[in-house]
């Protein structure tokens, strides 16, 4: 887990919840960060927390709420909506580079799905549970891991865009707000609690096949996130979506 994230976790993971969702997740085969589980669990050890190492807790900009990681060979790599490169760009991420294209006219949708770009430049991609048995949608649900990122989620409403008032590289503060893009039902009951004058909280229907065109379609969330960014934090706290 990165560092920004741990000291503000630590007590998180030495509770009861999280040390039986550790028995749960070592029973199922994950033996450390350097074991590959034999592929029992997706995605492999190492990445289950790429989302804390790429995006420190005070650079988070906005929030875009996944649900499993991907249940597919190779695809879960610790970011929702992402697949590393050399895999097939997912029909959901087709459907959210198809938003930003009617957005940005100038984005050119790439033929990979890597969105470690994004989640460099201030993008918390958090799917709600970390892990999922491969080939099997859900599998790790219900174990542990909503509760823990239910607390993430509470972490980045006290301390969310700190850094990006100019209050130097550690947590000085309480942060002055963030994006939060929470796509169907699942991830739109991860906001409800949060402060809608602090924070700006974009809901619409999931970027699925089943339902992208039945409201994420034109939502034109991503231009309404870099506005609000860039009215509070000003133009450096924009994103750079199109470049991947």
């Amino acid at each position: 887990m990165g560092k920004s994230w741990l000291k503000v976790l630590k007590e998180e993971i030495r509770k009861p919840y999280f040390l039986k969702l550790k028995q749960f997740l070592w029973e199922q085969g994950v033996h450390g960060p350097d074991d590959s589980s034999d592929a029992k669990v997706y995605p492999i050890p190492r990445n289950i927390y790429s989302w804390s190492n790429l995006t420190p807790l005070g650079r988070v900009k906005v929030v875009i709420i996944g649900q499993d990681p991907y249940h597919g060979p190779n695809q879960a790599h610790g970011l929702s909506f992402s697949v590393p490169h050399g895999v097939a760009v997912p029909p959901s991420l087709r459907n959210i580079y198809t938003e930003i294209k009617n957005e940005y006219p100038e984005f050119n949708p790439p033929k990979h799905g890597n969105l470690a770009a994004w989640a460099q430049n201030g993008v918390l991609l958090l799917n709600t549970a970390l892990t999922v048995k491969p080939a099997t949608a859900g599998s790790h649900s219900g174990k542990g891991w909503e509760e823990f990122t239910d607390k993430v989620v509470d972490v980045v409403d006290k301390y969310g865009g700190a850094n990006l008032a100019g209050n130097g590289s550690t947590l000085a503060g309480r942060g002055r707000g963030c994006v939060f893009m929470a796509w169907g039902a699942w991830a739109q009951k991860r906001v409800t609690k949060l402060d809608k004058h602090k924070h700006l909280i974009l809901t619409s229907a999931h970027p699925s096949p089943f339902s992208a065109y039945k409201g994420f379609i034109g939502n034109g969330h991503f231009k309404k996130a870099n506005e609000w960014l860039e009215e509070k934090y000003g133009s450096d706290g924009c994103v750079d979506w199109c470049t991947l």
